[in-house]
């Protein structure tokens, strides 16, 4: 029986990644991890941001509070979209290809959005009582 998930290796350029680390692993506990050949984005082994390549672009994948996806993708349907798979439970995607010109602040909010719906409640207070800074 061949494997329903192949080791598929997805090149993502580090002038992408470099700054979606920059956002995502600042957080508490937060690591970075790979997933069906692809950058994931964790707390206590939860994804809270992961990376794809529907179409030759890379975009990122983050849980939205309601309403979010879609005020997002009425906003700048250009830079954002409905994901399959998660998209319908309320992700948001956003892309991070230059040629789509990313809005890294509108991404670091989403990014931050996601960790808090993700993450323990005890390492969103610890986040909230100034970790870090």
């Amino acid at each position: 029986m061949s494997d329903p998930h192949p080791d598929i290796e997805i090149e993502i350029d580090d002038a992408i990644m470099a700054p979606l680390r920059a956002i995502c692993l600042p957080y508490p506990e937060a690591i970075e991890a790979e997933a069906f050949g692809t950058p994931t984005f964790q707390v206590r082994s939860k994804n809270f941001a992961m990376v794809h390549k529907p179409d030759h672009r890379v975009s990122v994948w983050c849980k939205a509070p309601p309403g979010a996806q879609e005020a997002f993708i009425a906003s700048e349907p250009e830079r954002y979209y409905k994901p399959p798979y998660l998209g319908p439970k309320g992700w948001i995607a956003a892309w991070l290809s230059p040629e789509c010109d990313p809005d890294w602040d509108a991404i670091a909010e989403i990014v931050d959005e996601s960790y808090r719906l993700i993450a323990p409640k005890r390492l969103v207070a610890l986040l909230d009582s100034g970790w870090g800074r």
